[in-house]
């Protein structure tokens, strides 16, 4: 028989770079098939779930996995796993999350735990074997950990208006001779991982699309495994330049880590949603119900986390719909012929 991710990769007709989660990494490989227009036309009511793993079921089509069906599987653990983004510093992120862990703990009845992941890889892993419940994805992974885990994401940060989001940027240090994006060409530039919306996927292509510069062609490329560390790898001079999420550059700001004369900023995008948080997809009904009303219920005035976020502009957590808000995520990543071979 042929699975929906065989079809989805015989409809579309032409090389992609396929991710697939691993225990170590996320290993690249690529397929190249053909495709007739009888089979595209035949082929076109499964493409809005394709990209899921063959292991879930997307009954209502909003592209992420439904709850199983039979009651038998839901998980109701007796300790929650929570799980930010990963960052330069685990710990200081784990006393960040120690109100709203609180929080979460007295409304769902829980012991919940802070994970301090040190890679995306790590986090998607530990997502898909069940080890993980309660999750901030970043922006670019967030595609990958629903595609690949079961992931179901729910809310955002966002401003007191509700308004939301940030921009990648291109940065470098004041003296590095490099004044646009132009001058990338036969130059160093950082990336994240290669799962990051800001940190790879969103420069990679808008350097090629605008620029006509091509990583690994025109310029050498490296990666810091986070945000964080670009941005210190470019004030401390170990990058010439770095593309970075400029939210992480807000915050770091606030804490006084890095300075405004540290460095220059060469290119900024448009405006990307920010990091997606949810819950596994096959969590009880009650529990799931649950962890959301934490989300939407934490009071922010005079807690950690409006300190270390009030520099990005946020202020509460807004119900988001990833079939909606990650459009513009899964357009840039059709760009780039990406799709999440999974199993």
């Amino acid at each position: 028989s042929i699975s929906t991710m065989q079809l989805f990769h015989a409809v579309i007709g032409q090389s992609y770079m396929l991710f697939k989660a691993t225990d170590s990494a996320l290993t690249l490989h690529r397929s190249l098939v053909l495709v007739t227009a009888g089979m595209l036309a035949a082929l076109l009511p499964l493409l809005a779930s394709a990209q899921l793993s063959p292991r879930y079921e997307d009954s209502d089509a909003d592209l992420v996995a439904d709850r199983p069906a039979d009651p038998e599987s839901w998980r109701d653990p007796r300790i929650l796993v929570f799980a930010y983004t990963p960052v330069e510093d685990p710990a200081l992120y784990s006393q960040v999350w120690d109100e709203f862990i609180t929080h979460m703990e007295t409304l769902t009845g829980k012991e919940i735990r802070f994970f301090p992941v040190q890679s995306n890889a790590a986090q998607l892993e530990a997502m898909r074997a069940g080890r993980l419940h309660v999750a901030g994805f970043n922006t670019g992974s967030t595609p990958v950990a629903v595609n690949c885990t079961g992931f179901v994401p729910f809310a955002m940060m966002a401003a007191q208006d509700g308004s939301f989001g940030y921009e990648m940027e291109i940065i470098t240090y004041p003296d590095s001779g490099i004044n646009n994006a132009a001058d990338l060409q036969g130059r160093q530039l950082a990336f994240t991982s290669p799962t990051s919306n800001s940190g790879f996927k969103a420069p990679s292509t808008l350097l090629d699309r605008e620029f006509g510069l091509q990583a690994d062609r025109d310029y050498t490329t490296t990666y810091s495994g986070s945000h964080d560390n670009s941005i210190l790898g470019v004030v401390n001079g170990d990058y010439e330049a770095a593309a970075i999420a400029n939210e992480v550059l807000r915050r770091m700001e606030g804490r006084d880590v890095v300075s405004a004369d540290q460095y220059r900023s060469i290119y900024r995008s448009l405006t990307f949603p920010t990091t997606a948080y949810g819950m596994a997809h096959n969590l009880a009904p009650e529990l799931a119900e649950k962890i959301r009303q934490a989300f939407f219920s934490f009071d922010w005035e005079g807690s950690a986390l409006q300190q270390e976020f009030a520099d990005a502009g946020m202020a509460q957590f807004i119900p988001i719909s990833y079939k909606q808000h990650w459009q513009v995520i899964r357009d840039i990543d059709e760009a780039n012929d990406t799709i999440y071979n999974c199993d």
